[in-house]
């Protein structure tokens, strides 16, 4: 277990700090339930950084956590597929601006001291620096292209997690804090934050009542993403197949050139099965998929959880459509027909043709939807 000695003198956060961190808080994001808009914070961080610092302080010390920093107001967000079914939103928690800032705080201690133990596994891109969905594709599917150059057959399974985020055990996250040797203190000040959390929903400014949350991290919240990893980081632990993750998008490569290869598959695909079953978490085994590369793939069948898993032709991986001749034309025309779109919205919507005007715009709205991901799309 690493050391944790310089984790408790390092989290006491300094005025200087909570002032900088008040200067930076996003003006134009809602409150939370607390009602503190982060403009007022923003604009009399001079003022309010001094009794803050003396309460983020207080609550470090302690571990004590008040209970406006506890409650969210949960905003439904429509993925995709029909409106109707609400596997397709993704619920994501407002809540007290006041208490993120104290989350940031501990969220880049914590991430210092796993920075520095290199705590989180190399395959998992997901809210890390240095890491994103673009590292996360290249790295992978130049894996599965070195491959097919090779002449070898492939098979990647696509894994999705039911409500990852939202069935997180509070406990068994608190055993995976104190495995990697977090300092108490830090500890028992998360085990407070997660503890007695109460949402309701809001829609249309129609509130639901207060539900008690008994598991899960916030989606929305500033430690939420980090503790999801840490949750997470032993999934690949005896795995001998490659293991890509993005937070909680799994995927799982092996090149296949006998039924042997594919027992050797189906042997990490019922590993990870038996991972999520002592952690408390679910495969949405509909959503899983597997995909076979190359024309002499032996196309052999896997089981997840009794059932076997679909065979797709073609995936969104990370927003990037994916199809089993690793093809970039249905990418290039979905970036071509979203960009078109906006262009001909700038071009009915903005009279001027002054590319003063034009070019922000262009580079702004048009751009990140031509370069988003276009690394893993090269040749």
């Amino acid at each position: 277990m690493p050391s944790s000695s310089n984790l408790a003198t390092d989290a006491w956060v300094t005025r200087e700090e909570i002032q900088k961190r008040l200067e930076h808080v996003k003006v134009n994001k809602g409150p939370g339930p607390d009602g503190i808009h982060p403009r007022v914070l923003n604009e009399l961080s001079a003022v309010i950084a001094k009794p803050l610092h003396l309460i983020f302080q207080d609550s470090l010390r302690s571990g004590m956590v008040p209970r406006d920093w506890r409650i969210a107001n949960v905003v439904p967000l429509f993925k995709k597929g029909s409106r109707s079914q609400h596997e397709n939103y993704r619920p994501v928690s407002l809540t007290s601006v006041v208490g993120k800032i104290l989350e940031g705080v501990i969220r880049d201690r914590v991430l210092k001291y796993i920075a520095v133990h290199n705590t989180i596994s190399l395959c998992q891109h997901g809210f890390m620096r240095n890491r994103s969905c673009q590292t996360n594709l290249v790295a992978f599917y130049e894996e599965v292209s070195r491959n097919l150059d090779a002449g070898m057959a492939v098979d990647v399974i696509y894994l999705d997690f039911a409500k990852a985020f939202d069935t997180v055990p509070h406990r068994r996250l608190m055993i995976k804090l104190r495995n990697i040797g977090l300092e108490h203190n830090i500890r028992n000040w998360i085990e407070n934050w997660l503890k007695d959390r109460v949402q309701r929903v809001v829609v249309n400014g129609t509130f639901s009542n207060w539900t008690s949350v008994v598991s899960g991290v916030p989606q929305g919240s500033v430690l939420g993403p980090l503790l999801f990893n840490l949750f997470i980081n032993d999934l690949e632990e005896g795995i001998e197949s490659t293991v890509s993750i993005f937070a909680d998008d799994t995927k799982l490569c092996k090149t296949i050139s006998s039924m042997q290869d594919a027992a050797a598959l189906q042997s990490d695909l019922t590993k990870l099965e038996n991972w999520a079953a002592n952690w408390k978490m679910r495969f949405n085994v509909d959503k899983c998929k597997v995909m076979h590369f190359c024309r002499n793939n032996i196309n052999a069948n896997y089981l997840l959880n009794g059932s076997v898993l679909g065979v797709s032709l073609m995936e969104t991986d990370l927003g990037v459509f994916v199809d089993n001749k690793l093809s970039n034309s249905r990418q290039c025309h979905s970036v071509a027909t979203k960009a078109n779109k906006v262009l001909s919205c700038i071009k009915k919507g903005i009279d001027s043709r002054d590319e003063n005007i034009i070019l922000p715009l262009y580079r702004s709205l048009v751009r990140p939807h031509l370069e988003y991901a276009v690394l893993g799309s090269s040749p």
